[in-house]
């Protein structure tokens, strides 16, 4: 028998995220109207929606109500989600004009330097980054983050 132990690695074929919301029946409709969703199911406290292929990418649940004073979003918490667009530089023109025509928070537009992305906020303050890639092989991606230390540079992008 060998005593030898092989690593267990998970092997990810779909992923989701579930956010706390303050009122997940009120963000819905930004979901929809923002990054083009459907709710697919919904709860007392929740709904799931999907960007049309998956029964939910993204849950949004009812957030226990902060104690008085505090952080509602608490100090530690999610940085970004984020979502890679179907499309070339044209396209994240598109919807970053999109983000602007309908007052969507916009934090910035980076250089990764394997991929363009802009970041911005839901109405529960959680950043989205819609994301296209330009190195689409993993081990020269890998190479070029590593070499610029993972950058997010100012990247100055003009809306279409």
């Amino acid at each position: 028998m060998n005593s030898t132990k092989q690593a267990i690695t998970p092997r990810i074929r779909r992923t989701h995220i579930a956010l706390f919301v303050k009122d997940p029946f009120a963000s819905a409709p930004w979901y929809e109207d923002v990054l083009g969703m459907q709710v697919t199911a919904t709860g007392e406290k929740w709904v799931f929606l999907s960007f049309g292929t998956k029964h939910h990418d993204i849950a949004l649940i009812q957030a226990e109500p902060a104690p008085a004073g505090a952080d509602p979003r608490g100090t530690v918490n999610l940085q970004h989600y984020g979502l890679e667009i179907d499309g070339d530089l044209d396209e994240l023109r598109r919807l970053y004009g999109m983000l602007l025509r309908k007052n969507v928070p916009v934090i910035k537009t980076t250089d990764h330097k394997v991929g363009y992305g802009v970041y911005f906020a839901d109405p529960d303050g959680h950043r989205f980054e819609f994301f296209y890639e330009t190195v689409h092989d993993d081990e020269e991606g890998k190479r070029l983050l590593h070499a610029h230390n993972a950058p997010s540079d100012p990247f100055d992008l003009s809306p279409l």
